[in-house]
Order: structure tokens, then sequence, then C-alpha cells
């Protein structure tokens, strides 16, 4: 029995693209629901063209996240994955979703996590501190910013010219290598 999954991001959707282009031909996996907090997300008509769900997640609307969750109990929703998704996950999810929800991040945490800590913002920091190592960490998420179990990290060594625009480039080929392959063992591991 294949499980599905849903796809959250909040930006242009290259790591959930990615992901539905890994699992599209998966006996294991399939991508049920692909769910942006942007109103005009190009996610909407990529869903349409993929025959996969599309949710739209207003947060200008109190109780949001009830309707997402109702909506992921419809579709029989086994794992969500945070692909890019920028607001923070309610308890209310990650008790119903308990180690079933994946997020992808673009460091090595537990360096450069926390609220407000995501894409450039994290890039910059690391260019300006000088840091020899970025990297990406795909973790479980918990009701707290960035510090649920850790699944798997992978260190990227900048180079002497990096800037935080090429920074971003490298740490996005990363995520797009390793983020699909490691959401499938940990699902292997867990059904």
């Amino acid at each position: 029995m294949k499980k599905n999954i849903a796809v959250l991001a909040s930006g242009k959707g290259s790591n959930a693209k990615n992901i539905c282009a890994f699992f599209k031909k998966s006996k294991i996996v399939s991508v049920k629901l692909i769910c942006s907090n942007k109103k005009n997300s190009p996610l909407r008509s990529f869903s349409n063209e993929i025959g996969a769900n599309y949710y739209f997640l207003d947060n200008t609307i109190i109780g949001f996240f009830d309707e997402f969750i109702n909506h992921t109990l419809a579709l029989n929703i086994d794992f969500v994955v945070l692909a890019g998704f920028l607001l923070k996950v309610p308890k209310k999810l990650t008790d119903l979703f308990n180690c079933k929800i994946i997020n992808i991040h673009p460091s090595l945490l537990p360096k450069y996590g926390g609220r407000g800590m995501y894409g450039m913002n994290i890039h910059n920091l690391v260019i300006k501190n000088k840091e020899k190592y970025s990297g990406i960490t795909i973790h479980f998420v918990n009701e707290e910013y960035d510090s649920g179990a850790i699944i798997f990290q992978h260190k990227y060594e900048l180079k002497k010219d990096e800037t935080a625009e090429s920074l971003a480039k490298e740490i996005q080929k990363i995520e797009h290598s390793f983020f699909p392959k490691i959401i499938l063992e940990t699902i292997k591991k867990i059904a």
C-alpha cells in the first residue's frame, strides 16, 4: 500500500517539484497533496499538471491549520513534508503526525536554526561569520522551530570566494540531491 504525502512550500516550490518528480513512478510513495501559503503560488498550476490535490493555506483566516488538518485526514495523508515552508507548525499538527513531519533546513543545525532563520538570512550570516562549513539538515518537526530529531545532515565546505548567492545555489543543489532520497528512506523505516 502506497504512503500518501503532503508537501508544503512557501516559495517558488523548487524542492516541492523535485520531490514530486522523484516520486512520480514510485510504488511506495505518492504525493497526494501540495500546499502553499502563498496565494499566487506556481505550485497551484503545477499540482494540476501532475494530478495532485492543491490546498491554499490561507494564514489570514483564524484556525487556518484546522481546515488543513481536516483536508489531510480526508485524503488519508500519512506523512507531511515541509519543503521551504516558513510558517510555524502548530502542536495539534505535530501531535497528529508524530514523527511523520519531515523538514529540510539550509544549515547544519543546531547552527543557524530558529525563528527567522531561513534562506538568504542563513547564507548571509554564514558568510558574515566566515564559517568554513555549511550544509543541510533533514529533521523531524516538533512544535519548536528547527529542534526536532535530526534524520540526516550533509556538510558543504565553503570556497574561498564564496558569496551568499553562490552558497544558496550550492545548498539548493545539495537539497535537491538528498531530500527525496532521505524522505523515502525515512518512510520505509517508519511505515
